[in-house]
């Protein structure tokens, strides 16, 4: 676009130099008039161009932000992926401890509250598992045969989203 402009741009100076050169003579009110009219053209056309650049440079700009929103959004997924081990095993220890009650399942319990609480500050969720079985978010394992058609038997691993976003599916038994 900044070739053509600048070929244009000579174009319309060759033909004012040409023109000048042919009338070395007083110049007539029609040339004059001529003259005019393709210098208001040419206005035209790169104010056109000018309004054009503008309304590029405004997308461009909208979307620099909105991938730098994106970016900041999705920015602790390998973060939040690494500590859902950390949940994981902490579930695993406070469904070892069973009934049993004792300052250290307590310790166990508030570190999961306190690990759960900070991730869903960032908009790490679970992913729902009691309204039955969606593709998107769960993937299936085993077959369930205590389990009705289409619902979820047994949650093996919790399934987490971050903003929305699938961050780990959650591992299921289905029904058949």
């Amino acid at each position: 676009m900044a070739n053509e402009q600048t070929e244009q741009t000579q174009d319309l100076e060759q033909e004012q130099l040409e023109h000048a050169e042919q009338s070395q003579t007083e110049p007539t009110v029609e040339d004059l008039h001529t003259q005019i009219s393709k210098l208001e053209e040419n206005l035209k056309l790169e104010k056109a161009r000018a309004a054009n650049a503008i309304y590029e440079a405004e997308k461009v700009k909208e979307r620099v932000e909105r991938e730098a929103d994106a970016a900041k959004k999705f920015a602790v997924e390998k973060f939040a992926k690494s500590l859902l081990d950390s949940v994981d095993n902490l579930e695993r220890a406070i469904q070892a401890a069973g009934e049993e009650e004792s300052p250290i399942l307590e310790g166990v319990k508030l570190t999961l509250k306190s690990l759960t609480t900070a991730l869903e500050k960032f908009e790490v969720v679970a992913v729902d598992t009691e309204n039955g079985f969606n593709a998107d978010l769960h993937q299936a394992v085993g077959i369930d045969p205590t389990a009705k058609a289409g619902e979820i038997g047994n949650v093996l691993q919790k399934g987490y989203t971050l903003s929305g976003r699938l961050l780990r599916p959650a591992m299921v038994t289905v029904g058949q």
